[in-house]
């Protein structure tokens, strides 16, 4: 079983930043793939970028590229998500994911292991 705990949201004004962390516990294997995904209000879960466990790779969906960073400690057993320049339509419920990959899948389903959640709301 893995385990992953959120935390880092709140409320930011457009054009701040926050960076979020999820803390992973339990069995990890370096294969695992991390993933954020986000769910705003009255909208479906999106995908926002994914790193690599064992190489640190990243990718990154367009709507958040060069605004948002990905990165992971190994010693924290932590993946945190960077977020700058941020907008009103960057708000919502973001979650981490886990899945045991050789690379790194952009759908939700292909996710076995998630976390409950944090919620980021941007004032315009």
């Amino acid at each position: 079983q893995v385990r992953l705990v959120e935390s880092g949201g709140g409320v930011v004004q457009a054009g701040g930043s926050l960076r979020l962390a999820c803390a992973v516990s339990g069995r990890t294997f370096g294969a695992y793939a991390m993933a954020w995904f986000r769910q705003g209000p009255g909208k479906e879960r999106e995908f926002i970028g994914g790193i690599k466990w064992s190489d640190s790779s990243t990718v990154y969906a367009d709507s958040v590229r060069g605004r948002f960073s990905i990165s992971r400690d190994v010693d924290k057993s932590t993946v945190f998500l960077e977020m700058n320049a941020l907008q009103p339509e960057d708000t919502a419920v973001y979650s981490c994911a886990a899945q045991w990959s050789l690379r790194i899948p952009t759908a939700a389903d292909m996710y076995e292991y998630w976390g409950q959640g944090t919620q980021v709301t941007v004032s315009s």
